[in-house]
């Protein structure tokens, strides 16, 4: 079985069938290919910007970090500048 929508523009009207299986979990979003495109560009520069691999001196120091912060053993930053003379 096949659900058929129809998507009116200003200047025609298009009738496009989109088989069920696509459709079954109602999580089907249509736009238009140029907002697609914009999309995955969008998401390649991100993606490429966002690519922090931590060497296992850094894991280890992080974790380090995450149980000091569990802890309560941490500066603020106004201890931190306090501590370094840096009083505003």
């Amino acid at each position: 079985m096949t659900r058929t929508f129809l998507f009116a523009t200003i200047t025609s009207m298009t009738t496009i069938t989109i088989p069920q299986e696509l459709t079954q979990n109602r999580n089907l979003v249509a736009v238009p290919k140029v907002a697609y495109e914009e999309f995955l560009a969008w998401q390649r520069r991100t993606k490429s910007a966002r690519t922090f691999k931590p060497t296992p001196a850094e894991r280890k120091a992080l974790a380090r970090a995450r149980k000091n912060l569990v802890k309560g053993e941490y500066l603020t930053l106004s201890e931190l500048n306090h501590a370094l003379g840096i009083d505003n």
